[in-house]
């Protein structure tokens, strides 16, 4: 064999052979210094900031997700105390008038809740006199826009309405927009404007 023999690796072996079988010792070689040394080192710290990255954005979602369901939830409770304090200002007895007149301050906040105490005292004597009734019902309600603590809800009511004058129900459409606020828990009725 002459020296240009091709040298051959034993693949059971970490040796080489040349062409009669005799073995050479292989030379080692090691990466020159520079950029291709601190690749490894440069995988791991792109693995930690990938690895960062995707716990903070999975924080920020669920974060958002969990303000998002509590939105809703404050959404649906307001809707539900808003039907409900729909059907007390809606429903006259003149009969029970105080009892009325007191279920709709409890459940009013605010200004709203002192000019509805103003004006009750005066709309009382003419309720009596005039021997109103009636008789409200929730046609359909939505929540317009909605925080934790404010929701503005809309609702369609039909007012059924008899008096002294008029003993045949006549029927009234109202569109309310109701803004209730969470005030120690609970829904109240902070303005209602009828459009």
């Amino acid at each position: 064999m002459t020296s240009e023999d091709v040298l051959t690796r034993d693949a059971d072996t970490d040796t080489d052979t040349d062409g009669q079988g005799l073995q050479v010792d292989r030379q080692e070689t090691r990466p020159k210094p520079g950029f291709a040394g601190r690749r490894p080192a440069l995988s791991v710290s792109v693995l930690a900031l990938m690895s960062v990255a995707a716990v903070i954005t999975a924080a920020v979602l669920g974060w958002q997700l969990r303000e998002k369901r509590a939105v809703e939830n404050a959404g649906q409770q307001a809707l539900a105390a808003a039907q409900e304090y729909a059907l007390v200002l809606t429903s006259v007895d003149a009969g029970a008038l105080d009892q009325k007149f007191a279920s709709a301050i409890d459940g009013a906040t605010g200004e709203f809740k002192d000019m509805y105490r103003e004006s009750s005292a005066q709309l009382k004597q003419v309720l009596i006199d005039s021997k109103a009734d009636a008789d409200g019902t929730v046609v359909a309600a939505a929540v317009r826009s909605a925080t934790t603590d404010t929701v503005e809800v809309m609702l369609f009511v039909d007012q059924a309405v008899t008096n002294a004058l008029n003993p045949e129900p006549r029927v009234d459409r109202n569109r309310i927009i109701m803004t209730m606020a969470k005030v120690d828990g609970r829904w109240l009725a902070a303005n209602v404007d009828l459009p």
